[in-house]
């Protein structure tokens, strides 16, 4: 746009037109002056350059009346609850892609009563999100989303700013996506891996990774045998049989339960001698997964009969059990 004075008390504005626009198409200005605006009508148009008489030279800007939805440049901006439970926790903030939008969103996050951490993926959406659409987002493996989908409005000057909450049962490697909903077209997409929040050290009751984290990996007896626990049980009167022990409880086996991993099923048929058509059966009968892995840790005491004991869950399971198990059955021997 340039500004064209006719003469010195009565400046012009005129801006070029694209080629093939003619009067069908209808131009307005927002002047600001005096601490508020006015909308002025155009002075006079032509097959190429629109013409405006302003008062002064103060900050104007063309309005063009348009049916197209507004459209704009979306980010998607991740945090992880820290909390003390091993299960996942997410916001997912579906937002305009400017700087203050994204200021506003961390100081929401940053005076929430949990505690969160940042995620750094690539936050940028590959398409222009629009005003009313409807967006979902969608987890692979499947987890927990509230809301199911949400309809985005540029939130610049709403207080509470619109984001998806994401729950996983276990801190598994997962993927996110953002879909338009009317087209099905994914607009954003995210692979989330463990190592993504782990060195934050946010579950108290999960070990920090690092370059050491081989040694943990010993077999399960020999840990014991370095805390002394091993030596405790002897002079208990404890046997490598567990005589005298007392089988896991109900809320023992529970713990472990929350523990397992995804390859739970697996370590069920090779270290706990379960069958196929059992796991098959407990899952056909139980929906949550904690519960399934519980019934299947409680076939196995049963099956013990009276044996089943934290010293012989460990020995069973043996170099599959995790550190985190591990430190969970030295808490039971230890109180035992």
């Amino acid at each position: 746009a340039q500004a064209v004075p006719a003469d010195p008390g009565c400046p012009q504005l005129s801006l070029a037109v694209p080629t093939g626009h003619g009067a069908s198409v209808a131009f307005k200005v927002l002047h600001i002056k005096g601490g508020g605006a006015a909308i002025e009508p155009s002075a006079e148009f032509s097959a190429s350059h629109v013409k405006w008489v302003v008062s002064s030279l103060s900050p104007v800007g063309p309005l063009i009346h348009s049916q197209e939805p507004l459209q704009y440049h979306g980010a998607v901006i991740l945090y992880k609850a820290i909390d003390e439970h091993p299960s996942l926790s997410f916001w997912v903030y579906l937002a305009t892609n400017n700087d203050s939008f994204i200021k506003d969103i961390s100081k929401a996050v940053k005076h929430s009563k949990r505690k969160f951490v940042q995620i750094e993926k690539p936050p940028v959406c590959q398409k222009l999100l629009q005003e009313g659409k409807k967006y979902r987002l969608i987890c692979e493996p499947e987890a927990e989303i509230t809301p199911e989908e949400i309809e985005f409005v540029d939130g610049s000057l709403l207080k509470l700013k619109s984001y998806f909450e994401v729950y996983l049962e276990k801190p598994d490697d997962f993927t996110l996506s953002l879909v338009e909903q009317d087209s099905d077209e994914t607009v954003w997409k995210a692979k989330l891996r463990e190592r993504d929040w782990i060195h934050y050290d946010q579950n108290r009751n999960e070990q920090k990774r690092s370059t050491g984290s081989v040694k943990r990996r010993k077999p399960a007896l020999s840990i014991l045998e370095e805390e002394g626990l091993h030596s405790k049980k002897q002079k208990t009167g404890g046997t490598a049989d567990g005589v005298g022990a007392k089988s896991l409880t109900d809320q023992q086996l529970l713990v472990i339960a929350k523990l397992l991993d995804r390859h739970w099923r697996e370590m069920a048929i090779e270290c706990l001698q379960m069958e196929m058509k059992d796991i098959d059966d407990i899952r056909a009968m139980e929906d949550n997964v904690t519960m399934q892995k519980l019934l299947v840790l409680r076939k196995w005491r049963d099956r013990e009969q009276g044996h089943g004991t934290a010293e012989a869950l460990q020995r069973t399971l043996g170099e599959k059990a995790t550190y985190e198990i591990l430190q969970a059955l030295q808490g039971f021997l230890a109180q035992s």
